[in-house]
């Protein structure tokens, strides 16, 4: 007998950022779970194909063109979102870019030094897009007293590398940033997390070629020895959507196959 406490059947989901890769991986499974999604995308045509993709499952699916660093831009939207979906109840914040750039220019160094308009953009993808998506959805949760929000954030949030400071800063700033938003939305009744993944690779941005090598190298050091799917982050998504997490505020769990507890 299936378990109802995961059932997502009714519920109303907004991902943003779910124009490819790990945002559309995760609109997806919701959509399998029985949520009726919406995704948002840079660019209206990824918005539409993912919207039909979630069609062709049997739920309701629907795509936005916004940029989601801008709240002027999704406050744009927001409307046509709640309109169509009729309200919401889960919001996942998924816009983000795995960019790299040194602080300053150094002999020798392998990665070019960042403008003060590239540490801007790094940390608007990454961090900023949180604060826009609850900014301008969060009063709608709030206003029910139920549902919740997922922030995806990204190993670099406790693991740090060389030229990724921009990148890092803003996945860590998002981890205190879904700790403090968890307080502030807990005596309402809505719940905050994070999903911090390791290396999931899309395999519609690369050849097959590419992306077999890619699994190869990078599976070497997972103790787990593969890299991870859409689906693995879809499937925590969801949980964390669901009934059956409704006593887990302000945790970051982290996705890597174990990479992170390795030396």
């Amino acid at each position: 007998m299936a378990l109802a406490d995961f059932d997502l059947t009714g519920r109303r989901v907004l991902v943003t950022g779910a124009g490819r890769g790990i945002g559309k991986g995760i609109a997806l499974v919701m959509a399998e779970a029985g949520a009726d999604v919406g995704v948002t995308s840079f660019g209206q045509a990824n918005a539409d194909q993912v919207a039909s993709e979630i069609r062709a499952l049997g739920r309701r699916g629907f795509g936005w063109a916004a940029d989601g660093t801008s709240v002027e831009a999704m406050q744009g939207i927001a409307d046509n979102v709640l309109a169509q979906l009729g309200g919401l109840d889960i919001l996942v914040n998924c816009v983000g870019d795995s960019i790299r750039g040194a602080v300053a220019a150094a002999p020798g160094a392998t990665h070019p030094a960042m403008t003060e308009a590239d540490w801007h953009r790094i940390v608007d993808v990454n961090l900023t897009q949180a604060y826009v998506g609850c900014h301008v959805f969060g009063p709608t949760l709030l206003a029910q007293g139920s549902g919740c929000a997922i922030n995806i954030s990204g190993i670099a949030a406790i693991r740090a590398s060389a030229n990724t400071a921009a990148y890092a800063a803003s996945k860590a700033g998002l981890t205190r940033y879904t700790e403090v938003l968890a307080q502030e939305w807990a005596p309402h009744h809505v719940r905050v997390n994070a999903i911090a993944p390791g290396q999931f690779p899309d395999p519609e941005q690369m050849t097959p070629e590419e992306y077999a090598e890619r699994v190869r190298v990078g599976s070497a050091p997972v103790p787990l020895k593969r890299l991870g799917s859409f689906r693995d982050l879809g499937l925590l998504a969801v949980y964390l959507a669901s009934d059956a997490s409704n006593y887990i505020t302000g945790q970051t769990i982290v996705v890597d196959g174990g990479r992170s507890i390795t030396q």
